[in-house]
């Protein structure tokens, strides 16, 4: 396994979602079963891990998924890239300043995560009425006090990108990005290659698709945004299925699963790329994890690049989300559970 890096932070390969262990894949496990699976991803070689204020706020409360990260990774804090995200409300600019709001969220999930500090720490969505520019100069002053080491983005476009890294350089942009969600490749990819920013994409693996264990039979029920993938509506899990199809076959010639060629594609494709699968599922994780452990050779890789880009992708969502425009708030807003 050969580290990567996002921009000054050393990590994994592969990082481990965890915000299935809170919400959005159905039924959650239980407590025991979550601190083990993260424990055994790090006993593996995983040394990043991914969790959100927000994880687990629909079904429990808000900072769920921190506590249950912060009590899993206690014994192990100061070995591993703890990444987490805020959103900022503005009305709560009405009555103090930016900074006091951003450091407020911050202490509250340092406290849920067991930790003074934290390594990574995102801007979650763009909030339309808050200039990017305010925020980066906040973050700025937080990596200045040693609070956070660096900070990052997701789902922007390359102009808030660059707006914001022109203030305090981004160490990491979080966006959807899989075989079936390439537009990262148009901007994004070719601007932080440039600048030294990572990429870490969520849902590499489209949402459990490209596994080929999500079939026109699976029922998404309760809590399961999943329902509303639209690259997981019947119509379009049978019109992607080419994609499958050679999945099926490049992971018979490697003796690996498709869900590991997938992020073994995505692996070679970009230096910078770090994905962040999201199981909720111990044997999953790993699994995935053993991804970095798959090598293409230059020939597979063009040819399976060949054999894709001869595919039509049914089901496109796009990149750019803010809070007023995001996947997630559109969830909740009519979400039937």
């Amino acid at each position: 396994m050969k580290c990567r890096k996002l921009r000054d932070l050393k990590v994994s390969p592969i990082g481990t979602g965890c915000m299935g262990f809170s919400h959005g894949y159905g039924e959650v496990p239980g407590k025991e079963y979550t601190i083990e699976a993260i424990r055994k991803a790090h006993d593996f070689g995983c040394n990043f891990f991914d969790t959100a204020e927000v994880y687990g706020r629909e079904r429990f409360y808000e900072g769920h998924n921190e506590e249950l990260v912060g009590e899993a990774i206690e014994p192990f804090r100061k070995d591993i890239v703890l990444a987490t995200k805020l959103h900022i409300d503005e009305n709560a600019l009405k009555t103090t300043k930016l900074y006091n709001v951003i450091k407020s969220h911050l202490e509250e999930s340092m406290k849920r995560l067991r930790t003074d500090y934290i390594d990574l720490y995102y801007l979650h969505r763009l909030n339309e009425f808050i200039p990017v520019e305010d925020v980066a100069g906040v973050m700025g002053q937080l990596i200045d006090e040693g609070i956070i080491k660096a900070w990052g983005l997701s789902q922007v476009s390359v102009e808030t990108l660059d707006k914001a890294h022109k203030v305090t350089p981004v160490s990491a942009v979080q966006s959807l990005y899989s075989m079936l969600e390439r537009d990262l490749e148009k901007e994004i990819f070719p601007y932080c290659l440039k600048n030294n920013i990572g990429v870490v994409p969520f849902s590499p693996i489209a949402s459990g698709f490209l596994s080929g264990k999500v079939t026109v039979d699976t029922k998404f029920e309760g809590y399961d945004v999943r329902k509303f993938v639209p690259q997981l509506s019947k119509e379009n899990i049978i019109a992607n299925q080419p994609v499958l199809d050679i999945l099926n076959k490049f992971s018979k010639e490697k003796n690996a699963t498709n869900a590991q060629i997938s992020l073994a594609w995505m692996l070679h494709n970009y230096p910078n790329a770090v994905p962040i699968p999201g199981s909720k599922n111990q044997e999953r994780i790993l699994e995935n994890l053993g991804a970095w452990n798959v090598e293409l050779t230059e020939e597979e890789f063009n040819s399976l690049e060949k054999a894709l880009n001869s595919c039509k992708i049914y089901g496109h969502r796009g990149h750019e989300e803010s809070q007023q425009t995001s996947f997630a708030n559109n969830w909740l807003q009519n979400k039937k559970v």
